[in-house]
């Protein structure tokens, strides 16, 4: 997966509330790719989803795995990923995802959903703090440690 591919995957997807995760969300944050990406995370309004799917199948992204209600990963002829994550939303701008631990939902505050930049382009994805908590809980692999060493770098602020 290209910055340009996430660029028009986001283009596509204008009007619709999604955030970038995961290692292109990491670099949003950094404002520049630091390594190799071979999908993108997305986090979506669980009450856009149809108009989404709609959106990516345009791009010709068809569901090739499902683990919902956690997550689902679309495909395209080209090989390209987008891993979609949906979240419900409180009134407080606050949201939940579903886990694969009944009742133990992933929680995001209103405050974890931030701008970062992917070839100079404003783009919306998920905190350095948010970006940290979900790196906890797992024996890291060596891109988690990449992306783990470039948050610690942001600064201060950021985190």
């Amino acid at each position: 997966m290209m910055a340009e591919d996430v660029l028009e995957i986001l283009a596509a997807l204008q009007g619709h509330d999604v955030w970038i995760g995961g290692g292109w969300g990491v670099d949003a944050l950094v404002g520049e790719q630091t390594r190799p990406h071979d999908d993108l995370d997305l986090m979506h309004r669980e009450d856009q989803e149809p108009a989404v799917l709609t959106a990516l199948a345009a791009l010709g992204f068809v569901e090739t795995l499902s683990w919902r209600p956690v997550r689902f990963v679309l495909t395209d002829p080209g090989g390209r990923e987008i891993d979609l994550h949906p979240l419900r939303f409180s009134p407080d701008g606050s949201a939940e995802q579903s886990s694969p631990t009944p009742g133990e939902p992933f929680r995001y505050p209103a405050r974890c959903f931030v701008t970062g930049t992917i070839l100079g382009t404003t783009v919306p994805c998920l905190s350095a703090e948010q970006q940290l908590y979900f790196h906890q809980g797992y024996e890291p692999r060596e891109r988690d440690l990449h992306d783990l060493a470039q948050l610690r770098h942001l600064p201060q602020q950021s985190i």
